[in-house]
């Protein structure tokens, strides 16, 4: 059982087909469609913070209601691009991205820029499965596949860095809105070139869409996260354990129904497969590790050391120059060696990395800082793409919509309880910092709500009482972030080998002639 496609309309081998690299340059914007908006909000946290005044934790939310909502939904989205064509999807979804990039530009609260957060999240929630699945119907040919997948990759960490260098100088130059409006030229290109070149593929026999069980897959995750999140925020109470209950219920209640039906929302055997379970759990734990670093580096960057936006974005280069580079080398180096001594090492790597990071300071100089980060890229760039390569071959043509889904899956969830977990222990060390003598009330609780308050607070008190409270907001956030990467790097190096272990034989598919 095959997708359609013009290649086997045609009576052409996949490998015959030269319109197959045009099509992949079309998939690898909408990635850099994703990855671009969310580099930015990092850089842009300070100024929204200024602007729309969001308490500590109205500021988290922000930062994770996409990865909430696009973790519920890239299940139901990767099956529902199965069924009603993938390139439909992509270029509705691009679309709808597109136009809620302009509902978050110009946000003019904190709720109001979390519900168009939590939009962009339902519009995400389609390109990402699409991409990889349109990938694997596209290339047939392992060794094309898994070049295919390290360049998909290597434009998410391309994206990674002309986020903030592209982010920083618009900051520089206009209001914080103006980055997200850079969404709007990619979008453009991908839906007007992608109606041309890009190959429909779905499954031929798909079976109905079956609606319990994308009510019970958004149900379980979204309320699994968010008691996760209130659990670690403020603490076990019975309103959370009673969400948590419902989640774990709904998860339960949509596995055991999968089994179930002829036509699954998501094949559960697939994760039978030891490689696949194993790449699934490598991605989740390994962005969970990284969250914490991840969302607020920009603002040590800024906030702490004190560089512009742009500068602060031009000194996160070098991960994504490390990811560029690993990503594309990664299925070469995987076929030469093994798969679990690539994806282990990588993510070894990335652990060493932010165990340096525990001996973070504002006065830490930059080729050390830079150092760290090109390790981390490059231990990402090995084993991110090692294991979408393993998840996707691993699935018939059409299960691959449902087996990127999980692949994204684990990686915006790993997202989202990454920045849920680690950015309360960042947020809990920041509101226990010990305010200077003299400070007035209101601007104490103005700096504890987060560092950008603290910026604002310190601007209008006196030049001593504002320098001493800044460096000691400062000196607590440094605090807290060190002890998030402490505990990330334990998470990374745990994963790394716990990946050794269930990657054991893992070998990926040789090409043609190969």
């Amino acid at each position: 059982m095959t997708s359609t496609t013009p290649a086997q309309s045609s009576g052409k081998t996949p490998a015959q087909q030269p319109g197959r690299w045009l099509a992949l340059a079309v998939l690898a914007l909408a990635v850099l469609l994703v990855a671009v908006d969310a580099t930015v909000l990092g850089l842009a946290t300070p100024f929204l913070s200024e602007d729309l005044q969001p308490t500590g934790t109205q500021l988290l939310w922000i930062g994770d209601v996409y990865s909430f909502v696009i973790a519920g939904l890239l299940v139901s989205m990767g099956s529902l691009g199965d069924r009603v064509g993938r390139k439909r999807l992509l270029l509705s979804g691009a679309v709808a991205f597109g136009a809620v990039s302009v509902l978050n530009a110009y946000a003019t609260s904190p709720e109001m820029m979390i519900a168009a957060r939590a939009l962009l999240g339902v519009a995400g929630a389609t390109l990402m499965p699409s991409t990889l699945a349109l990938i694997r119907n596209i290339f047939h040919d392992p060794q094309e596949r898994s070049l295919a997948i390290g360049i998909w990759g290597a434009m998410a960490s391309a994206g990674a860095a002309v986020g903030p260098v592209v982010g920083g100088f618009l900051l520089e130059n206009f209001w914080w809105g103006s980055v997200f409006l850079i969404n709007l030229p990619v979008m453009a290109v991908l839906v007007l070139v992608g109606v041309k070149l890009l190959p429909e593929s779905r499954d031929p026999s798909p079976g109905p869409w079956d609606l319990p069980s994308v009510a019970l897959s958004i149900t379980g995750i979204i309320a699994v996260v968010y008691a996760v999140k209130e659990g670690a925020t403020n603490g076990l109470s019975a309103t959370t354990a009673l969400i948590a209950a419902v989640g774990v219920g709904a998860l339960v209640w949509f596995v055991r129904r999968q089994l179930t039906l002829d036509s699954p929302l998501l094949n559960m055997r697939l994760f039978h497969h030891r490689g696949f379970s194993a790449a699934v759990l490598a991605d989740l734990l390994t962005v969970l590790g990284l969250s914490g670093m991840v969302f607020f580096l920009s603002q040590f960057l800024q906030l702490v050391q004190e560089r512009s936006p742009l500068e602060a974005g031009l000194a996160e280069l070098p991960a994504a120059i490390g990811a560029v580079t690993a990503g594309l080398l990664a299925g070469q180096a995987a076929r030469r060696f093994s798969v679990r001594s690539v994806v282990a090492g990588g993510l070894a790597a990335i652990g060493v990395a932010l165990a340096g990071i525990v001996w973070l300071n504002a006065g830490t100089p930059y080729p050390v800082l830079g150092a760290l980060l090109l390790v981390v890229g490059v231990g990402a760039g090995l084993s991110f793409t090692v294991t979408a390569d393993v998840i996707l071959s691993g699935v018939p043509k059409e299960q691959a919509g449902a087996a990127s889904a999980v692949s994204e899956t684990a990686y915006e969830l790993g997202a989202a309880l990454g920045i849920a977990l680690l950015g309360t222990i960042v947020t809990g060390v920041y509101r226990g910092f010990a305010v200077p003598a003299g400070v007035p009330a209101e601007q104490a609780a103005e700096a504890h709500e987060s560092l950008g308050g603290a910026v604002e607070a310190a601007g209008a008190l006196p030049a001593d009482s504002g320098a001493a409270l800044l460096a000691s907001a400062q000196d607590a956030f440094v605090d807290g972030l060190r002890i998030a990467s402490g505990v990330g790097a334990v998470v990374l190096l745990a994963t790394a080998c716990a990946a050794w272990f269930l990657l054991r034989g893992q070998r990926l598919e040789e090409g043609y002639g190969g």
